[in-house]
């Protein structure tokens, strides 16, 4: 008995010609364009919105591990409830130094034997899963990234709880891809809308996180991968709204009317925005560079930029944590000049090194906060200088926060609907959305890559920057096919 020899593709005089693309576009993971929204997306759907509750429940345990770690460390008590390190400060005074250090220290012991992935603010390494590893997130991250947060963040951070939230979601989508059977672009569209949902759940910001989703981490625009991604974000907000109730995440006072000189005023800002934005993103990755070249093991690198957080923490205890009200002061204008120079410098000067050192943390709230009181800033001296613009400081603060975000992330759309979402202020939609498009084209002008895309663009991955129709389902084959075909006999040799 004989073995039945495999079926052979056509050939034309001896050159053996692939009878069908089929193989290869499966192999591919390209999508069949006949079927735009079949039985497959509505699983995906559904298996979106239990991951969009899942989320926002892994983001409440996060907060409150936050909370827990926050009373542990500068109060010596077992408490979930929300204190902030600042206030601890007073009575800890010297012995407030240490704390940040010892929070780093376990970070970076859990980094080098745990896993280094949960080093960073966690957005660029999602991305760089997307672009260069199918979106798999190695499964041990979901539960390591969330916890090296809350110690970071607990132990006084200067960072914010939703870039951990985001990443952990994004963690979490991708693992569930992982473990049920799915091709590449159902798993790259469950890691995003896992992080979608966890910054709907952190802030209540659903527009915006579709948004954020599309911009960093889909790099397209298909029915098939936003509804999932809306239907995470959505779910993910309205349990947070079940826990924290539908007030803003940063309240401020209702906004008046702007003039056209105004509008036009706050546009400039955003240009300006701009310029900072690059300005922050060089000094973090400069100060990341620094540290590249100390003599020591990357897992001491954390503790060492801790004692620059410990320090900055005594004299602006403000600077500690999360700190979200202060987003809503400068927001509300509460605070004097030399206030607002002194938190956002210091914040700054915080961030960047607690960043640059490799510690675990995340970008979001420290830039509002940066962005915002610049913003503000500029916002009082473009009011002395020309009062007739009626420019008002907070609006200029809410155009700073924004505008900043857009310039270092590139994440335009994502920007302006964000500060609307998390103020609920309508008549500030129009000096974001041309403030943040401001900042958007002089940060470009500037610097080719963002602060999310810089450090895999090191490495030498290719981030898509332009989502592009495809052409060729506007072309049949019939208009393009040529019957005049050149055959290649076996036998000729090269030169005939």
């Amino acid at each position: 008995m004989t073995e039945k020899e495999p079926a052979k593709s056509p050939t034309t005089e001896g050159l053996t010609i692939s009878p069908s693309l089929d193989a290869v576009t499966e192999a591919a993971q390209v999508p069949q364009q006949h079927s735009v929204l079949d039985s497959r997306v509505v699983f995906v759907c559904i298996l979106s919105m239990g991951l969009g509750f899942l989320t926002a429940i892994v983001a409440q345990v996060l907060l409150g591990m936050i909370n827990l770690i926050t009373n542990l460390s500068y109060y010596g008590q077992f408490s979930l409830s929300h204190r902030s390190p600042a206030d601890a400060i007073p009575d800890l005074g010297l012995w407030s130094i240490p704390i940040p250090v010892f929070g780093a220290l376990i970070i970076g012991i859990m980094a080098r034997y745990g896993s280094k992935a949960i080093r960073g603010h966690g957005i660029p390494e999602a991305m760089e899963q997307v672009l260069t590893n199918e979106s798999r997130i190695p499964a041990r991250v979901t539960f390591l990234k969330p916890l090296s947060s809350a110690i970071s963040i607990g132990t006084g951070g200067p960072f914010g709880a939703e870039g951990p939230i985001i990443a952990t979601g994004g963690a979490v989508g991708s693992v569930l891809g992982q473990f049920i059977r799915m091709n590449t672009l159902e798993r790259k569209t469950l890691l995003a809308a896992g992080a979608a949902a966890g910054m709907a759940a952190t802030f209540g910001s659903p527009v915006s996180a579709v948004l954020l989703a599309i911009e960093l981490l889909l790099f397209e625009f298909r029915p098939r991968s936003i509804i999932p991604v809306a239907l995470a974000a959505t779910t993910a907000s309205g349990v947070r709204m079940a826990f924290e109730g539908m007030e803003p995440v940063f309240a401020m006072p209702d906004l008046d009317r702007i003039s056209m000189a105004a509008f036009l005023g706050y546009v400039f800002l955003g240009g300006i925005m701009g310029v900072v934005s690059v300005l922050v993103t060089k000094v973090v990755y400069g100060i990341e560079d620094g540290f590249e070249k100390l003599p020591v093991h990357w897992m001491w690198w954390p503790s060492i930029g801790a004692v620059v957080v410990g320090v900055i923490g005594y004299f602006a205890p403000d600077t500690l944590g999360v700190g979200y009200y202060n987003i809503s002061a400068i927001l509300s204008n509460d605070l004097t000049i030399s206030a607002l120079l002194f938190l956002c410098g210091l914040k700054f000067v915080s961030w960047s090194v607690a960043l640059g050192s490799g510690t675990s943390g995340g970008t979001l709230a420290p830039l509002f906060t940066i962005g915002g009181g610049v913003g503000c800033l500029l916002g009082i001296g473009m009011a002395e200088v020309a009062p007739w613009m009626e420019i008002d400081p907070r609006i200029a603060a809410l155009v700073g926060m924004a505008a900043i975000f857009s310039g270092a992330s590139r994440a335009m759309l994502a920007s302006a609907v964000f500060a609307f979402e998390t103020t609920l202020q309508p008549i500030g939609l129009l000096p974001l959305l041309g403030g943040c498009a401001a900042s958007y084209l002089i940060a470009g002008q500037l610097m080719r890559n963002s602060i999310m895309t810089e450090k895999i663009a090191r490495r030498g991955i290719k981030v898509p920057e332009e989502f592009l129709a495809d052409i060729l389902d506007q072309v049949s084959v019939m208009e393009i096919a040529s019957k005049d075909v050149i055959v290649v006999r076996a036998e000729e040799t090269v030169e005939e």
